[in-house]
């Protein structure tokens, strides 16, 4: 876990136009075909619109070197009239939520419930859709929703060695209701969620922190001082008590 709380490599890599707006995957559908593999030692990265049935070749850029050339075929990829500009952020990323910078959690469960919601969704595409950072086992459907309170305070938990903050539940993005690969979208996504995450929110969630039900996980800061910590798989997670200073 990174001084701002991302972790380490975590949106390490964006793509911005040339007003300096982000070139994601909430506006451009598209970027849900592009394959990407990234070597972060040798800095390249190897591209493709393969979807599985195209057969497109691969392209593979030096993210130092042939960045001119990547930002060109990224360009020409999108069909944008604009440029494209490839940023790094290595000790930060580019996170959505710059107040609360650290990583999302939700429950394993909570992924599984959401997949008994939608079943043409595996659990695997759902993971892919909402892409939260760490996930919780042994535990109930939305017990994530005991990491935040009320709205002016936060709830601190000890994950391991690192110490957190639960800030409050994640607002999604249109980005959920495609399919991960291909763009596709599942008809009535949001609203058949929100119905679904109305009725299913346990009585220890805060309510009052839901303006409306298209959230899921929960978002995360370090506590002060408390970043650069090792996060293991297998580590415990202890509530440690609310305090002032939320979000």
């Amino acid at each position: 876990m990174l001084a701002s709380g991302a972790l380490e490599h975590d949106r390490r890599f964006a793509l911005l136009g040339e007003d300096g707006q982000f070139i994601n995957g909430k506006r451009f559908d598209a970027l849900h075909r592009l394959r990407t593999s990234v070597d972060l030692a040798e800095r390249s990265v190897t591209l493709s619109t393969d979807d599985g049935a195209t057969g497109a070749a691969m392209r593979m850029f030096h993210l130092d070197a042939d960045r001119p050339a990547l930002e060109v075929w990224l360009r020409s990829y999108l069909c944008l009239d604009e440029a494209v500009r490839l940023a790094e952020n290595s000790e930060g990323g580019f996170p959505d939520d710059t107040e609360a910078s650290g990583p999302t959690v939700v429950s394993t469960a909570t992924l599984e419930a959401v997949a008994e919601w939608f079943p043409q969704l595996s659990l695997a595409e759902v993971r892919r859709r909402f892409r939260a950072n760490l996930e919780i086992g042994g535990v109930a459907p939305f017990w994530e929703d005991r990491l935040y309170a009320a709205a002016g305070q936060v709830v601190r938990f000890q994950l391991g060695e690192a110490v957190l903050e639960g800030v409050n539940p994640c607002q999604r993005c249109v980005v959920p209701s495609r399919d991960a690969l291909t763009g596709e979208i599942t008809p009535q996504f949001a609203k058949q969620f929100s119905v679904h995450r109305q009725r299913s929110l346990p009585a220890w969630a805060a309510a009052s922190r839901f303006d409306h039900y298209y959230r899921l996980a929960v978002n995360t800061r370090p506590v002060h001082g408390n970043a650069r910590q090792s996060l293991r798989i297998g580590a415990p997670l202890r509530i440690l008590g609310t305090f002032l200073g939320g979000g």
